[in-house]
């Protein structure tokens, strides 16, 4: 008889954004009339920039013709994208990454679960609270023992240095859900911790490209160190629109080792394609034409202007919470707005009462973790005379309780 994975067992009967789904189109099917305004799920709703459009145009023209025909590439990615990622992401900023350090994936959030792969089900796993899922999610499926490090308003959802010894540590900041961002100081104290217990970070940065204060680092390796510590993940989706073209990319620095149970150094960036080799294929040609055309002056400029717009959509979400009191985290440096409910309201209880009184679609902070619970979170990617009117029904919800 064939038996199950038993660490499926221990999850949730359903993933977060499934189950938000759920109620939402369950109200809807009750309700048919109601005029629901979505802005829980990170969807993007701006379409792909005009240089990425003409981009995957021409790549599509090359699948026409036998002599531009592309058929697998190679397991890394297309080398026109990674030398593209290199120089604008990276040598751009001063930072050493080079091409075969960059794994071109189908989005961040497949390899920050995928990552797995290659790391022992023995390590502990440290991941911040309240926090993304999939992190949680994945590493239950690995069988690992996950320890979470509480993030709260005192600490700025950065969570504290642990006192114990943790093998893997996942960072995300700009983060989700809260919106929070890193300080180049304590970035620097992870990766001191991480290099004194030969600890790895995996650092998921997919929201970079909001940051507007220069002074928050954009990559981990910004920090002195991190290139012996640190796998960073990024994606195209917020960036650039690719929720639906799906590329993203990780870097495995070729200076990251781990012990082997013999005691042997093994390289992180070997294993890592190694696994890529055997078990992905590659995101499309397409989506990698497109996505090589976000770092060329035109493409820059189109994906900035929409991210300024999401920028300008968080402000007003922000803006509102504070005229009605509220201590909004978020939204500067990231899509996200993290607010607390009012009257210490259960999350879950206040999602319904928005969707019921207000019909607009929030995420119920207690499903991103335990330090989440009392939170909510809503996100700036809905269009901006839908935000305003999202907004004017919030506020008479709340000044009605």
């Amino acid at each position: 008889m064939a038996f199950v994975n038993e660490n499926f067992l221990k999850l949730q009967q359903r993933y977060l954004f499934v189950e938000v789904a759920k109620r939402a189109s369950a109200y809807k099917e009750l309700h048919p009339e109601a005029d629901v305004i979505r802005m829980g799920i990170g969807d993007v709703t701006l379409p792909l920039a005009p240089a990425v459009i003409s981009a995957m145009h021409s790549a599509v023209e090359d699948l026409a013709h036998k002599e531009t025909f592309q058929g697998y590439g190679p397991e890394h990615g297309m080398s026109f994208l990674r030398d593209a990622i290199v120089e604008g992401d990276y040598v751009s900023r001063g930072i050493n990454v080079t091409a075969d350090e960059v794994f071109i994936n189908d989005g961040a959030k497949s390899d920050t679960g995928n990552i797995g792969d290659i790391l022992s089900s023995a390590n502990l796993v440290g991941i911040t609270d309240p926090v993304y899922p999939v992190y949680v999610d994945t590493n239950t499926m690995g069988g690992r023992k996950i320890q979470f490090i509480p993030c709260s308003e005192e600490n700025g959802f950065t969570g504290e240095i642990p006192q114990n010894r943790l093998d893997i540590i996942y960072l995300c900041y700009p983060n989700n859900p809260t919106g929070a961002v890193i300080t180049r100081e304590k970035l620097q104290k992870w990766v001191d911790y991480a290099l004194e217990n030969e600890s790895v970070i995996m650092y998921d940065s997919a929201y970079e490209a909001f940051i507007r204060d220069e002074s928050i680092p954009h990559s981990i390796y910004e920090i002195p160190g991190a290139r012996e510590c640190a796998i960073e993940f990024r994606s195209f989706s917020k960036t650039a629109g690719f929720t639906g073209a799906r590329c993203g990319y990780t870097v495995v620095p070729k200076d990251l080792k781990l012990k082997s149970q013999s005691g042997e150094k093994v390289s992180v960036n070997a294993l890592w394609e190694r696994r890529q080799s055997c078990k992905f294929n590659g995101a499309s040609y397409m989506a990698q034409k497109g996505a090589a055309a976000i770092y060329t002056p035109e493409g820059r400029r189109q994906i900035t202007e929409n991210i300024d717009f999401y920028l300008g959509t968080a402000r007003i979400i922000r803006e509102t919470f504070e005229g009605l009191g509220f201590n909004p985290m978020g939204g500067e440096n990231a899509p996200y707005i993290w607010v607390k409910t009012p009257g210490e309201m259960d999350s879950w209880d206040f999602f319904d009462l928005l969707l019921d009184r207000a019909n607009v679609v929030v995420t119920p902070g207690c499903g991103f973790g335990q330090a989440g619970q009392g939170y909510f979170r809503v996100t700036s990617f809905a269009d901006r005379d839908r935000t305003i009117e999202a907004m004017e029904r919030i506020k008479s919800c709340i000044k009605s309780l």
